[in-house]
């Protein structure tokens, strides 16, 4: 129960037009929305349809064009409908496990560290030498490896893995499946074989960086594989062996960066995108979904396509491309013309 709609109002400003004392359970999307439900709206198509919904309120956008007389339900008009949901789902979200809590049949190896506060969940595993930060939480069966170093208020879900001697920084989220630290994808032929090249650096994550689920940054060769402050990492993303990447980039599920791909700072890289490494994204630019990256992209472009390219040239050429059958026919018309004349 999120309690009434003034009292959303309450947590987060904005104008409420019409009868806040109407009692909010969940918040749901347009389809969904039933007789207790908040739903939202951030455009017009949205807003007409949330009006015609089972919705008890409505959660608007302030950049959405409406007539408040007209509307048939409670509005809540608040500057960033995004940032308003985000703290009411925050309110019906489960909480996370907290310490100080150690199940029986959690594992800790000899010259571990626990700090205050840490939640030590059932087949947890803590390796030699481990650091575990105050108000931690390692929930069951996840790995923490030897000479790992976690800092305060992190949070691995269960089965999530850390390597031997990554460094993991605090409010960190590595989310179910997620593996940090696995070894690099080094080999080299050598007399008509593969054989690999021993990975021996480490992986560093800095403060509040998100590892979605099943996702994998491997150890770097030498020195550190790193992902910045802030960064999120949606699942099913892999990222190879000694790739940097700056603070606040957003990367998108089924991204594969191979080795040594360098990314500045608020980056935001669609999904299924792949780069072909040693190269570098520029900050502030953008990544379209599916595209291929062969080269270095400039600081604050977009680009999209097989080979990147910037995103006009891409629909350019896309434009042409679907006007090569009319062309083709059109070649085709003249040859029979002209052979026709002789």
């Amino acid at each position: 129960m999120l309690g009434t709609l003034a009292d959303l109002q309450a947590r987060v400003g904005g104008r409420l037009i019409g009868d806040g004392s109407v009692t909010i359970a969940r918040v749901s999307a347009v389809g969904e929305a039933g007789a207790d439900a908040l739903t939202f709206a951030t455009d017009e198509k949205y807003y007409a349809a949330a009006l015609a919904s089972a919705a008890a309120a409505v959660l608007v956008d302030a950049s959405v064009p409406l007539d408040a007389k007209s509307a048939s339900k409670p509005l809540l008009i608040v500057e960033n409908a995004r940032a308003a949901l985000a703290t009411f789902l925050a309110a019906l979200k489960p909480p996370r496990p907290r310490g100080p809590y150690r199940h029986p049949s959690a594992t800790i190896e000899e010259g571990a560290t626990i700090g205050d506060d840490v939640y030590l969940g059932a087949h947890c595993y803590v390796g030699a030498r481990a650091k575990i930060g105050r108000g931690s939480t390692i929930a069951p069966g996840a790995f923490v490896g030897d000479d790992v170093v976690i800092g305060e208020d992190t949070w691995l879900h269960p089965r999530a893995v850390v390597h031997e001697r990554c460094v993991i920084g605090s409010r960190v989220v590595l989310h179910s499946g997620s593996v940090i630290g696995s070894e690099g994808f080094g080999w080299a032929f050598i007399e008509g074989r593969l054989e690999r090249i021993p990975q021996v650096g480490n992986v560093v994550l800095d403060d509040e960086v998100e590892i979605g689920a099943n996702s994998c940054v491997d150890r770097a060769q030498t020195g550190s594989t790193q992902i910045g402050y802030g960064t999120k990492i949606d699942n099913l993303v892999q990222i190879g062996h000694n790739c940097r990447i700056g603070k606040h980039c957003a990367i998108a599920a089924q991204t594969g960066f191979a080795g040594s791909t360098s990314v500045g700072d608020f980056v935001k890289i669609a999904g299924q995108v792949g780069t072909r490494g040693h190269m570098h994204i520029g900050s502030h630019s953008t990544v379209a979904g599916q595209s291929g990256v062969w080269g270095d992209v400039a600081e604050g472009a977009m680009v999209s396509g097989n080979p990147a390219r910037d995103h006009r040239e891409t629909l350019r050429n896309e434009v042409m491309l679907r006007k090569l059958p009319q062309l083709l026919k059109r070649v085709d018309a003249l040859d029979a013309r002209k052979r026709d004349d002789e």
